[in-house]
């Protein structure tokens, strides 16, 4: 009940982050079908060929050996030896395909489902994992009750596909039995590749059935609540708090740095009480006049009260004073529209120092 209740309280669909994570941890989607069908087709592939061609091929190959035994002394090590490769051979060539054909399904399998990865997380020890209780608790879940019904489907379609074989060749075979012993291989080959494909097709049906399910059971499992949403937005953006208290430091040392740069000013030009804009202009270093302070309000009269304990001008225009503060940033070029305003003003500063 409570692993109801807690799945009924996740609302809200993973987000990229959450699925990200899981796939970093090597939690991905798997059904065990799609590799129990692709063994299936392995083996009928043996069945079909190798069965048929590798086993004709091995007994003509031992049929050297078998037809005139009494040529070969096995007392004489050198032809036991050889004996010994040929059939070694024999049985390397025979074993290959096999092998090879195996070893592709199963990478088929893997690959057919997710791109393997290296997780070293998964290989971690994990109490959990040989917990009694949740072992029970997996047996007796979804994932547990979906194990069952496939156990049950495995074991019907095979029992019924049996039977019906059994049924439709159980003369067949004992005819042949009875009356041409020399074709019960190749009727036990073809009741084997009969049985083998019947078996492969209900496999595909589970496979295709659990496959999607797998991936639909995943996807509800990372399904967030809303805590988890609003925890998990709040470790990406930040506290508030703290984002904050980051912000409010940040703008006391731009002010400071403000404060400090304020001496190097030119001219300071001012709104009388509400904005002031500190501009340095350096012909041998600035391309135009550069913005080393601004403010409002109390920054604006401490911008206006440090400019005059160092002798700097301060020009009141109250329409540049605005537009100013509102359209440049701290230590960069003013725009190119206030060029003729600022130049004025600077002339002015520079007569009048000079007069």
């Amino acid at each position: 009940m409570a692993e109801d209740a807690g799945k009924d309280s996740k609302t809200e669909e993973p987000s990229e982050k959450k699925v990200s994570d899981a796939l970093k941890k090597g939690n991905v989607p798997h059904s065990r079908e799609p590799a129990i069908v692709t063994s299936l087709l392995a083996m009928f592939i043996i069945a079909a060929v190798q069965m048929g061609d590798g086993a004709f091929s091995v007994s003509a190959g031992l049929s050297a050996f078998l037809e005139r035994p009494e040529q070969w002394d096995l007392e004489d090590g050198a032809i036991a030896l050889q004996i010994m490769r040929q059939v070694a051979l024999l049985a390397f060539q025979f074993l290959i395909p096999v092998f090879a054909i195996f070893i592709a399904a199963a990478l088929v399998a893997s690959f057919s489902q997710n791109m393997p990865r290296i997780v070293l997380h998964r290989i971690r020890p994990d109490p959990s994992r040989i917990s009694p209780g949740k072992g029970l608790k997996r047996l007796l879940g979804a994932q547990g009750r979906v194990e069952f019904l496939k156990a049950v489907f495995k074991f019907s379609a095979i029992s019924v596909i049996v039977a019906i074989l059994l049924k439709s060749e159980a003369g067949r075979i004992m005819t042949s039995v009875l009356q041409s012993p020399a074709l019960l291989p190749a009727i036990l080959r073809e009741l084997a590749l009969k049985l083998l494909s019947a078996v492969a097709l209900a496999a595909i049906v589970l496979a295709g059935a659990d496959y999607v399910w797998a991936r639909r059971h995943w996807w509800a499992n990372l399904r967030m609540t809303r805590q988890e949403v609003k925890d998990e937005r709040k470790e990406l953006d930040g506290d508030p708090i703290v984002k904050a208290r980051r912000l409010s430091l940040a703008r006391d040392r731009l002010r400071k740095s403000m404060m400090a740069a304020v001496p190097q000013a030119t001219v300071v030009i001012a709104n009388p009480t509400h904005y002031s804009v500190a501009l340095r202009y350096d012909r041998e270093r600035d391309a135009a006049p550069v913005v080393i302070a601004k403010g409002q309000n109390l920054i604006a009269l401490k911008i206006r009260e440090i400019a005059q304990e160092h002798g700097i001008p301060v020009m009141e225009n109250r329409s540049l004073a605005r537009a100013l503060h509102a359209q440049t940033q701290i230590n960069q070029l003013i725009p190119e529209e206030f060029y003729p305003a600022v130049a004025e003003i600077i002339h002015y500063v520079h007569a009048m120092r000079n007069g």
